[in-house]
Order: structure tokens, then C-alpha cells, then sequence
């Protein structure tokens, strides 16, 4: 199989996270149309106004779990609403966009190790479709159901489908520092730690931090970067902050 990109939306990037389940249209619109024309990726976007908020109304996290099947629903169905919007701007962009549904695929051991097949999303991508998942709440053995963060299934897809490369669609042109300029590159966490800092809005998956966390686990190279420089990324990864 190819190599491929992962790429994510961050949810602050295509909703107005302040705003209970609203989609930032227009910059949606803006990202479909920049990855219109482009092959072998993976989508992975957040929840921003959407799953957040019903993760944390039902006390749900990574490591917190409920067996409440009623609050399991609609914590899910928040993603699939958004999922809905971002394969609709692909789709209307010709991008060939289809759901991944981390609840139906996506599982956790008792210890937390994630399970993630990935057979049926190598399939996907062989037959030429963009596979489209998101941050979600998945079973996790004696905990119910425990939250997937994004930035998760972007170091799982990374590693399972060994991509060339990571990118991450932040609403900041890459990791700052106390000045507010971009750190160019970054190679340790204790290099960045006092910079970082959680999500002002309601965020169950640990903000900036963790985003930067999960990079330093991979492989391959992986670069956090604004909206504007997504062009420039897929031309040749040079945006924002490399995370490697």
C-alpha cells in the first residue's frame, strides 16, 4: 500500500468552539478546497463544539468511563453530526470522503491499550476513498466507555498505515512560545513544557499539550501549522512547528 499522509482538522479549526455545536463554514470550505486535487490521506478531525461539551456533561474522559448507554448515544451522535459537515464540504469539493466510525471499529483493554484494526481503512485507501474519522467515545473493558481523542487516532493511524508524515490543522500557525512566536522545531517536551498550557474552552483531551505529547511519540515526522499554511504542508511539510 502507498504511503500516506494523516492529516487533522483540529475542532477549534472548523467549529466555533465557544459556540454549542456550531461549524465555522466558511473555513471548512476553505480547508475542502485546498485538499481537493490531493491522494493517499486520512482525515481525522475533532470535536470542537460538538463532543466536548457531552463528554464533559456526562463526566466521560480518557481515563473516566460511564455505562450509561443513553449518554454513550449522544456524545456519539454530536461526531457524527460534525463528521456529517466535514464530508459534506469534501464531497462538495470532489474529494472522494467517506465515515470511519470509531465507536463501530475502536476499542480499549483494561489497561487502556487502544485496539485499532485497520484492514477495512487500508481497503478504503486502496480503492482510492479518503477515509474520515474523528475523535469519539469507544467500549473499553470494566470502564464502559472512555473517550478517543483525535490526536490519538492520528499517532494509531500513523503508525498502523506507515505514514510519511503527520500534519496537524491548529487555529495557531504552530506551537508558540511565551513571546507568541512560532518554535520552529521540537525534538523533547521538556524543551516546550512551560509554554504549553490547556484548551481555554471545555477540551477533554488535554489541549496543546497533549497534542504535542502524542506527535513525539511517532515515528515520522509531524508538524503542527494554521489553516493558511495547509497548502504548504501537503507541497512539502515545510509549515509551522516539526515536531520529530
Amino acid at each position: 500500500m502507498p504511503r500516506v499522509i494523516v492529516l487533522k482538522l483540529g475542532g477549534s479549526v472548523i467549529t466555533e468552539k465557544d459556540r454549542e455545536e456550531t461549524v465555522d463554514e466558511e473555513r471548512l470550505a476553505s480547508l475542502a478546497e485546498t485538499l481537493a486535487g490531493h491522494e493517499d490521506f486520512v482525515v481525522v478531525h475533532g470535536a470542537g463544539s460538538f463532543g466536548h461539551r457531552y463528554a464533559a456533561k456526562h463526566g466521560v474522559s480518557r481515563t473516566e468511563g460511564t455505562h450509561d448507554a443513553a449518554a454513550v448515544r449522544e456524545i456519539h451522535a454530536s461526531m457524527e453530526r460534525l463528521n456529517g459537515h466535514v464530508l459534506g464540504a469534501l464531497g462538495a469539493e470532489d474529494v472522494p470522503a467517506v465515515p470511519v466510525d470509531p465507536f463501530s471499529l475502536a476499542y480499549r483493554s483494561r489497561d487502556g491499550t487502544l485496539g485499532l484494526p485497520l484492514d477495512g481503512i487500508e481497503t478504503t485507501l486502496a480503492e482510492g476513498f479518503v477515509p474520515v474519522t474523528y475523535g469519539d467515545v469507544i467500549t473499553q473493558r470494566e470502564k464502559g466507555a472512555t473517550i478517543i481523542s483525535g490526536d490519538e487516532l492520528v499517532v494509531a493511524l500513523a503508525e498502523g498505515l506507515d505514514a510519511d508524515g503527520v500534519g496537524l490543522c491548529s487555529t495557531v500557525p504552530g506551537v508558540l512560545d511565551d513571546t507568541g512566536a512560532v518554535i520552529p522545531r521540537i525534538g523533547s517536551y521538556d524543551e516546550v513544557e512551560a509554554y504549553l498550557g490547556g484548551s481555554e474552552s471545555t477540551d477533554v483531551t488535554g489541549g496543546m499539550a497533549a497534542k504535542v505529547r502524542a506527535l513525539l511519540n511517532l515515528d515520522v515526522p509531524a508538524s503542527v501549522f494554521g489553516p493558511d499554511a495547509l497548502e504548504a504542508f501537503l507541497a512539502d511539510g515545510s509549515a509551522g512547528t516539526r515536531i520529530d
